[in-house]
């Protein structure tokens, strides 16, 4: 019995505390779901969310290359075309972080601070790593979610958003988006 609580104090003493963990998405790259759900400061509309890999105002530059927006309202309301219905995309960035508390770090400085006086790793109490995402919301002219389950267009929306996604993935140069019919 001792043995265990021995590990157990040891373990615990050596491992990193998880404080916060970005959500991951299972089965999926992508998930629906009501936006302040997600995140709290978004609004409360169903949304297509997906973890953006890429650097900062990338999805910025990739929308404006591919409708051709010329640096005006990109980002809120794009209109695009899905069966002959206009529909309009807006899109948010969101900053999601792993944070973990460093367990051995703050014993260790409290050892030091009581036999030399000093802390050394004070500011590395706590690690973290950010994620981003891309939360996109569409609405229809009469002002309705098209992501939402009664819409008659959630799927085939859906099946856009999917292919956006890939299409922002992949491309490299969005110069090349205006040699693509725009969609």
């Amino acid at each position: 019995m001792k043995k265990l609580i021995l590990i157990a104090i040891i373990t615990t003493l050596s491992s990193c505390i998880p404080v916060k963990i970005a959500p991951k998405f299972k089965n999926q790259d992508y998930k629906i779901i009501q936006a302040k759900k997600f995140q709290k400061d978004m609004p409360r509309e169903t949304s297509f969310i997906f973890k953006d890999p890429k650097e900062a105002n990338e999805f910025y530059n990739y929308i404006n290359k591919k409708f051709r927006l010329n640096h005006v309202d990109v980002g809120v309301n794009v209109p695009f075309q899905i069966k002959g219905q206009t529909l309009y995309l807006s899109y948010y960035e969101a900053n999601r972080e792993d944070q973990t508390f460093n367990l051995p770090l703050v014993v260790t400085d409290e050892v030091l601070e009581k036999k030399a006086g000093l802390k050394v790793f004070e500011n590395n109490y706590t690690s973290r790593k950010g994620h981003w995402y891309i939360v996109l919301t569409i609405f229809d002219e009469d002002i309705n979610n098209c992501l939402s389950d009664k819409h008659p267009l959630k799927d085939e929306t859906t099946a856009y958003l999917k292919t956006l996604k890939e299409e922002y993935l992949t491309t490299q140069n969005y110069e090349e988006l205006l040699f693509t019919k725009k969609s």
